[in-house]
C-alpha cells in the first residue's frame, strides 16, 4: 500500500469532530480582524486573535493585509480591493479541503491550482444605478488537479470541499451581518 502524504492530519481533524460532537459549546468560534483607516480608500486589517474551545486563542504570528483600490479607481493601490479578498478567502478554503479530503481518501496530489473569478458591475457601488447590487453578479472557481485519481473521483474531491467550506456556505447562505458605531 502507498502512503499518501499531502500535509494534512486527517487524524487529528477527525479526533477533533468526535470530541466536538459531545461538546458542542466549544465548537463555537469568533474570528475577529482589526481594520484601520490609513488613508484615502487604504486601509490596513490584522488578524491574530480569536476565540474557540472555550478560550481565547492566537495565531502563531499576526497577519497584516492592505486594502485599497486600483489606480483606474483614482486610488493609490496599496492592496487588493476588499472585494478581491472574499476571493481569497473562498480560493483558500476551497483548496485547504481538497487536500484535506484527499488526505483522507488516500489519494496524492501533485499540484491543485485554483482560479477564482468575481464578476462585478461596479455601477452599483459607485451609485450610478440603483437597479445594480454592490457585489459579485457571480464567482466561478475553476481548478487543475494532478492527482493519482480518476476524474470522477476529483471531482468528488471538489464537491465534498465545496460541501465543507465556510467560505462557501457564507458566500451562497445569508449570513447576519451587523455594523455598530461604538
Amino acid at each position: 500500500m502507498t502512503t499518501v502524504e499531502n500535509g494534512v492530519n486527517v487524524q487529528a481533524l477527525l479526533e477533533a469532530r468526535t470530541a466536538l460532537q459531545g461538546a458542542p459549546e466549544a465548537a463555537q468560534f469568533t474570528w475577529r480582524a482589526t481594520s484601520k483607516w490609513d488613508h484615502g480608500v487604504h486601509s490596513t486589517t490584522r488578524v491574530q486573535q480569536f476565540f474557540g474551545l472555550g478560550a481565547e486563542q492566537s495565531h502563531k504570528a499576526e497577519s497584516v493585509f492592505d486594502a485599497d483600490h486600483p489606480a483606474v479607481f483614482a486610488a493609490e493601490d496599496n492592496g487588493i480591493t476588499p472585494i478581491e479578498y472574499l476571493l481569497v478567502g473562498l480560493a483558500g478554503c476551497l483548496t485547504a479541503g481538497v487536500a484535506s479530503v484527499a488526505q483522507n481518501r488516500g489519494i496524492q496530489l501533485r499540484s491543485v491550482d485554483a482560479v477564482v473569478e468575481g464578476k462585478h458591475d461596479i455601477r452599483g457601488i459607485l451609485g450610478a444605478d440603483p437597479d445594480v447590487r454592490n457585489g459579485f453578479n457571480d464567482i466561478k472557481v475553476t481548478f487543475s488537479i494532478d492527482a493519482d485519481a480518476s476524474k470522477e473521483e476529483i471531482e468528488a474531491l471538489v464537491a465534498q470541499s465545496q460541501k465543507r467550506s465556510a467560505v462557501f456556505d457564507a458566500l451562497t447562505n445569508p449570513t447576519d451581518v451587523t455594523v455598530e458605531v461604538a
